[in-house]
């Protein structure tokens, strides 16, 4: 009985795992199909690949999601990273109010939020644009950033700053020798749902871009109801990218605790 329980959870397990991966494997099936077809692979070819490179709007599109991640993910990063932190050190009423605050975006739908900030850019008589979009994009990432920071935050011994303030560290110094290497582990987990967040984005990006700037999300959505199988190559691109941006992150991390294994033990040999 137990066996074919295990069996079951494996078949559903398989079934789940298939209904993620399915679409993306035939995304990135028929970005190398020769014809436009989207249901019936006639060949091998990389014309879609070339026509996506020598499309200057597709190009723009990229460059722009790129650079707009790029500067949201810095500023939030930064901005969100001080925050936790000086709330880390402040009154838990103080504390208490900001972080309710803080969740209202990543619990507010997308729209709602996409609505308010072009109301906002709209009674400033502020031009929508590249500008507006990165700001929009830096405002909603800081509160993830915030949320991977601070559980780090409150792991750590809430002495160890007021010991480095003894031993002669300035604030600035306790904080960026101090504090900021013990909760790196949360930087960059931040860091990496603030780039990933900005970059997937479109319904906050639609509402605050401006004419001629568009990302990736916004070109995908005014081409998704006619056949265009460049979307397919630029869809296949990403999931290179990621696949080796998560061999990378996964690999490297185990080749260096195998070396340092490795030298540990050649130590205790010596």
């Amino acid at each position: 009985m137990e066996h074919e329980t295990k069996k079951g959870e494996k078949f559903y397990l398989f079934l789940i795992l298939l209904f993620f991966y399915l679409p993306i494997f035939y995304v990135v099936l028929f970005s190398f199909n020769s014809s436009k077809s989207l249901s019936h692979f006639t060949g091998f070819s990389l014309r879609w690949y070339e026509r996506m490179f020598s499309d200057r709007t597709i190009m723009n599109s990229i460059g722009y999601t790129v650079f707009c991640a790029v500067i949201a993910t810095a500023v939030s990063t930064l901005v969100g990273t001080i925050t936790a932190i000086g709330l880390s050190k402040s009154r838990k009423t103080l504390r208490e109010a900001v972080t309710q605050v803080n969740n209202l975006p990543m619990l507010n739908p997308d729209i709602v939020t996409a609505i308010g900030f072009m109301l906002f850019f709209t009674s400033l008589r502020i031009q929508t644009g590249f500008t507006t979009m990165v700001l929009a994009h830096i405002a909603f990432c800081i509160p993830y950033v915030m949320l991977s920071v601070t559980p780090k935050l409150r792991s750590l011994d809430p002495n160890t700053a007021e010991a480095a303030l003894d031993l002669g560290c300035t604030p600035l110094q306790a904080v960026f020798k101090v504090i900021i290497p013990q909760i790196k582990d949360g930087i960059i987990a931040g860091a990496l749902v603030a780039f990933s967040m900005s970059f997937d984005d479109f319904v906050i990006s639609l509402f605050t871009t401006g004419p001629g700037i568009s990302n990736i999300s916004i070109y995908v959505y005014s081409n998704v109801k006619r056949i265009n199988p460049t979307i397919n190559a630029l869809s296949a691109i990403i999931v290179y990218v990621i696949t080796i941006v998560l061999i990378i992150v996964n690999v490297v991390p185990a080749i260096r605790d195998r070396k340092k294994k490795k030298h540990e033990n050649e130590l205790e040999a010596h």
